[in-house]
């Protein structure tokens, strides 16, 4: 019995021990740094999703922290933006997810930040960085947030939209491969089946070696497309590795200039990296810790025994 009790108080200081860091800490009032405009640019662009009721829209503004519209440029988003950005948008789409910009000088670098996790079902914080630089969206501090479950494609045509209302200037042949770009992330993710980081991480790779190659061709593409998906070990049907060369081949195509491209690729490069590692090493950590838990119940079975 003194064995049986001595096990059991090992299990409650184990569980402890596993329990205790995943409680996150938040600060009591809610509140936040007030950020300062930058008078260059104008107050922060929030666009809404133009199909919000009002009940969602005042959601939104929470999750956004918005307490006065004073402080904040408000625009819609419609369907007819989607025409205004993309080829082949549809003007009767609906809009739900929502964003708020504040462009930053040049040098800051992009920060996206999902705000509403839960309802942003498909794409990630790296996906929505890659498309905005294809698009040619640098230096910003970009927040999305949809009060209900919602893929999250939209909120990127608001963010053309918020963009070019503080003064910058997009090039549509640019947001259309971006947005077409978001859409093959997905489709990776979703439908392929690869971890959503271990998508970022291609994408960014293949787009490095293209700034840094400079190819002239397809062929020249279709070869950084192949030595990224050796490097990282990532398996492709022919159907999606065809679309990945497509998508790829368009951005060569742009008229960017790549050397201006590197350094936040870079940046990108290394935020995803630390998320492709923390992945890995959560993965060994839970590995661990189930075989912990089976040796402890071995143990149990020993004492009954």
């Amino acid at each position: 019995m003194k064995n049986f009790l001595q096990t059991i108080m090992a299990i409650i200081l184990v569980l402890g021990v596993f329990i205790a860091p995943s409680i996150a800490l938040a600060d009591s009032d809610g509140s936040t740094t007030e950020e300062v405009v930058n008078e260059k640019f104008g107050a922060p662009i929030v666009v809404y999703g133009g199909n919000l009721t009002e009940d969602q829209k005042n959601s939104v503004k929470e999750s956004l922290k918005i307490t006065d519209s004073s402080d904040v440029q408000e625009i819609e988003v419609t369907g007819q933006d989607l025409v205004t950005y993309l080829k082949d948008g549809d003007a009767s789409a609906r809009m739900f997810s929502s964003a708020k910009i504040t462009r930053k000088d040049a040098g800051k670098g992009l920060v996206i930040n999902i705000v509403t996790p839960n309802n942003i079902t498909e794409v990630t914080s790296e996906m929505y960085a890659n498309a905005m630089l294809t698009a040619g969206i640098q230096d910003a501090v970009v927040e999305i947030a949809a009060p209900k479950p919602v893929t999250g494609h939209s909120a990127l045509v608001g963010i053309y939209k918020a963009y070019e209302v503080t003064g910058g200037k997009l090039d549509t042949e640019r947001t259309d491969v971006a947005s077409d770009e978001l859409s093959v992330a997905t489709i990776l993710s979703k439908e392929a089946g690869i971890d959503e980081a271990k998508v970022s991480e291609l994408l960014t790779e293949i787009k490095k070696q293209i700034a840094e190659q400079n190819p002239v061709s397809r062929e020249e593409v279709e070869k950084i497309v192949s030595e990224q998906l050796a490097n990282l070990k990532i398996e492709l049907s022919e159907k999606d590795r065809q679309l990945l060369i497509d998508i790829m081949d368009r951005i060569r195509q742009l008229d960017i200039d790549f050397s201006k491209w590197s350094d936040q690729l870079n940046d990108l490069s290394k935020t995803i990296e630390e998320k492709v590692g923390n992945l890995v090493d959560n993965e060994g950590f839970w590995a661990s810790v189930k075989e912990f838990f089976n040796n402890l119940i071995d143990s149990i079975r020993s004492i009954f025994n």
